[in-house]
């Protein structure tokens, strides 16, 4: 019966975290029904060009890289759950901002570049509460969570960033549907952008009955909290061995270079996993998905659709991972998916170079998304909430989740400039990461399968020797 209590505080606490993944996914997504009237409102009776309207759609990115350098100073010097508060805060005011940037400065349908840097600068902010939540949730649970089953709940936050997506996706649809698509244009975005401040303000609230991560009390010499919570979770018969494991590697004197303390090579590994995650196109994938099928000639609504059947096809495929990732392993489940991503992508390339578009591009995008989410979507947040040492994880996550979005962004701003010159070379590209990033895995990222995040620490101990 104690187990079962265990368990069911274990779930309820990573449920809670996981509405920032939710919200991660939410706030990314949202952008993909409002671009067309984003583009309609700000772009065009202003005159400007793709340029801007690709910098005005990525905007939240350029907060999200900023989330992301910050999250490991928040996560050290106000805890883990504080940092979600912090986010939960920023989330729900870009909600609001966004919606109606002429509150206060501006009066509304009068159009100008100070308007549009003003909804860009509320885009920013919740890309900030995106790159907080995105570093402190998976790190958040690979804290909380026992070794056997971190992988799992780890992964179940990328569940809720691609429910998040899907929920957006017919939050949108609803909508828009059967609207006019000059009042979609002109009120209807700002719906959608509003609707992110209910979960935002849940997130808020629920947080306050979540405990801080026993790891971050223990670093705070705070050891009776971190004990009390690691009963809680454990039992009182593993607790302990698990703080005394846990006040070790906290204690080690490290260096004045402090992030390469155990060598730069997990700091390299880090940042690699990051990046290949974005230069396989994925969120090219999920920005721009309704245009994608638009170009490919179906209609508005057919297009709304089909993006819908993909988010049911990553939510599936998520719920692979999540059953399989502590079972199989990361680095077979990262390098399977590498593989189905190139096929897929490969796929797409050469139906473009033969100016084919049909049945058969929607299959080999379902192709490459499904291998994306039962691999890389959850299996990269996994190992960089895990692969890093307690005493600097706050700092290697931000620096690993900064680059991510600074990729993420590269990748999603280039993306129209690179359609405009060829797709097939476009999309060809991404099959070719896709390559390189099997290769990567099978060469470099070591398998953390089963072990306790203090057992982690002596592979670096050990290559930092070698």
């Amino acid at each position: 019966m104690k187990q079962k209590q265990n368990s069911l505080y274990i779930i309820l606490i990573t449920l809670i975290a996981c509405i920032g993944g939710l919200l991660f996914g939410y706030d990314t997504a949202v952008i993909s029904g409002a671009d067309r009237s984003i583009e309609a409102y700000f772009i065009e009776p202003l005159g400007l060009g793709s340029l801007a309207h690709g910098a005005t759609i990525s905007s939240a990115l350029i907060g999200c890289i900023i989330g992301g350098l910050l999250s490991g100073y928040f996560a050290s010097k106000f805890g883990r759950r504080n940092s979600l508060i912090a986010a939960a805060t920023l989330f729900f005011l870009s909600a609001l901002g966004s919606a109606y940037p002429e509150f206060l400065f501006f009066t509304k349908d009068e159009q100008s570049i100070s308007l549009l840097l003003a909804f860009n600068l509320y885009r920013i902010i919740g890309g900030i509460g995106v790159g907080l939540a995105s570093a402190i949730v998976p790190m958040y649970i690979g804290e909380i969570a026992p070794a056997k089953i971190r992988g799992r709940l780890v992964s179940f936050n990328q569940f809720t960033i691609i429910f998040g997506m899907l929920v957006v996706y017919f939050v949108n649809w609803g909508i828009a549907s059967g609207q006019p698509l000059e009042w979609i244009n002109d009120v209807g975005w700002r719906y959608m952008f509003a609707s992110e401040a209910i979960p935002a303000l849940l997130f808020g609230i629920l947080l306050f009955f979540v405990p801080e991560t026993p790891r971050y009390l223990a670093i705070k010499n705070q050891d009776d909290k971190a004990l009390a919570i690691l009963t809680k979770i454990n039992g009182s018969s593993e607790a302990k061995t698990i703080l005394s494991e846990i006040k070790q590697t906290v204690s080690v004197n490290i260096s004045s270079e402090k992030i390469f303390a155990y060598g730069k090579l997990v700091i390299v590994i880090g940042v690699l996993l990051s990046v290949f995650q974005q230069f396989v196109g994925i969120n090219v994938a999920l920005y721009y998905a309704p245009r994608i099928f638009e170009s490919m000639g179906a209609a508005k609504d057919a297009s709304m659709l089909q993006t819908i059947v993909m988010g049911l096809t990553n939510v599936i495929f998520t719920v692979i991972a999540i059953l399989t990732v502590d079972k199989w392993g990361r680095k077979p489940l990262l390098i399977v998916g590498s593989i189905g991503m190139a096929i897929g992508m490969f796929g797409v390339a050469g139906l473009a170079f033969s100016n084919v578009i049909g049945i058969g591009t929607l299959l080999f995008i379902i192709i490459y998304t499904a291998s994306f989410m039962m691999s890389w979507g959850p299996i990269c947040w996994v190992l960089i909430s895990e692969i890093f040492p307690n005493k600097i994880r706050g700092q290697a996550v931000a620096v690993a989740v900064a680059a991510q979005w600074a990729a993420n962004y590269l990748i999603s701003s280039t993306y129209p400039m690179m359609m405009d010159y060829s797709g097939g070379l476009t999309y060809g590209f991404y099959g070719l990461m896709s390559v390189l990033s099997a290769i990567f895995v099978w060469k470099f990222v070591p398998e953390t399968k089963g072990k306790t995040l203090e057992q982690m620490e002596s592979v670096w101990k050990k290559t930092t020797s070698a």
